[in-house]
């Protein structure tokens, strides 16, 4: 049985977060072994404004939406996985995180591949051989930062949870019923996840930066700051095709690269993160226990 809405989270500090049509839910394993999950409604924009579904314009509108949602579940598991002594973060750290985070973000993947392409045009001549280079020079730096983050203990973690999540959301849409037993025998890899997303994002960003010819190197910089929303959207419509028509030949080889990433980025989970990811799961669904079976 498949279900209408497509159900998908994330890996948060100690938990996961899980989004359904009408409420999303973060599930966090506190020090002391219990597990806490706090409910809250959603509503897209998309409900009030029905162009802002229109293909293109709704993947910018999504991956905004899932940024705030994405903050606010960390934020949430951040402060239940602290031990009581530990001072929670308040609305100014985490606005404080956020612009840091952004700011790395823009450095490590926009700064640093346009930068080196820039001083690299006297050897690489004509736009799309520079944006080809500037391609994979990006893609270069984020493997680099995934696997630099992965030697972190806490970070492991978290890619443990992020199999987690993959397991639990394979198995519900297997029709099985969620039982630590059964979700561990599915795969950590799923086609809609956002690290194969970000890979899409990098691929598509090549082709749609050479379109724009050679440029100095301020207006470089600027023109793929800017150019985000458009490459977003793109890569937004690609992966709902690529999970759409996995069967095919052809999305095999497109999502080829995003499962060999998302191994970097899933790591195999203990039988207590999958009861914390069911919990998640099994909050979002407890208005349609009909569809499935949770325990």
């Amino acid at each position: 049985m498949s279900p209408k809405f497509s159900y998908g989270g994330q890996a948060v500090i100690e938990g996961v977060m899980m989004r359904g049509p009408a409420t999303r839910a973060v599930a966090v394993r506190r020090p002391d072994s219990t597990i806490v999950i706090d409910e809250q409604p959603v509503e897209s924009i998309t409900n009030r404004y029905k162009v802002l579904k229109w293909p293109l314009l709704r993947g910018v509108i999504v991956l905004f939406e899932s940024l705030i949602m994405g903050m606010q579940a960390l934020s949430y598991s951040a402060n239940q996985a602290m031990e009581e002594e530990e001072e929670d973060l308040t609305s100014r750290d985490i606005i404080i995180t956020m612009i840091i985070a952004f700011s790395l973000a823009i450095f490590l993947f926009v700064v640093i591949p346009t930068g080196a392409t820039h001083y690299l045009t006297r050897w690489v001549s004509g736009s799309v051989a520079q944006n080809v280079v500037e391609g994979f020079i990006r893609i270069g730096v984020f493997l680099i930062y995934v696997v630099s983050i992965s030697f972190m203990a806490d970070i492991r973690r978290v890619f443990q949870y992020h199999g987690a999540e993959h397991r639990v959301i394979n198995a519900y849409e297997a029709g099985e019923e969620l039982s630590v037993e059964n979700v561990q025998r599915y795969s950590s890899f799923h086609p809609r996840c956002g690290t194969s997303f970000l890979l899409i994002v990098m691929v598509v960003s090549i082709l749609v930066f050479s379109l724009l010819g050679e440029q100095v190197l301020w207006w470089r910089i600027l023109s793929r700051i800017l150019l985000l929303p458009v490459v977003a959207g793109l890569s937004y419509e690609l992966l709902k095709l690529s999970a759409k028509y996995e069967g095919s030949m052809l999305f095999k080889a497109i999502i080829a690269p995003g499962k060999w990433l998302q191994g970097l980025t899933t790591r195999e989970p203990d039988n207590s993160q999958v009861e914390v990811a069911i919990s998640a799961l099994g909050a979002v669904l407890k208005d349609n226990r009909g569809e499935v079976n949770v325990r």
